[in-house]
């Protein structure tokens, strides 16, 4: 998940900058249908569906220290009729809910939601590098 949102690279800008960021304290990782330096687009609601707590841990190249499970606990509907949510981008945001998002890659293989499952990504699949 090598690119950074503009959020993030004004925030380590002004951290640069000696001006004081409020850098977060916990990061949060997020599924979704699409990604720009925005954020991320389609993000899931509902359906057991939360963006879940990540731990990193290295001294430079930074990865996930434990497995990451998603869990979907039904189908997704539109108009009443189930349809199929396939999950292509990941985000990093500083909040549970809302919040900012910090820096967005895609993933090695798109997620198609059906109906009840967990998305799993393996401890140290997920890698943040020297931007």
């Amino acid at each position: 998940m090598p690119t950074l949102t503009d959020y993030a690279r004004n925030m380590l800008a002004r951290a640069l900058c000696a001006r004081s960021p409020s850098l977060p304290s916990t990061v949060y990782l997020a599924l979704g249908t699409g990604a720009t330096a925005a954020g991320l687009s389609g993000e899931p609601v509902g359906n057991g569906y939360a963006r879940q707590r990540v731990t990193f841990t290295g001294t430079g190249l930074q990865r996930n220290a434990d497995v990451i499970r998603f869990v979907f606990n039904a189908s997704f509907t539109v108009n009443g009729v189930a349809t199929t949510l396939n999950l292509t981008h990941l985000c990093l945001y500083d909040a549970l809910s809302g919040g900012n998002p910090l820096a967005y890659g895609s993933l090695a293989q798109p997620a198609a939601i059906t109906g009840p499952g967990t998305v799993t990504v393996a401890a140290n699949a997920l890698t943040i590098d020297s931007l």
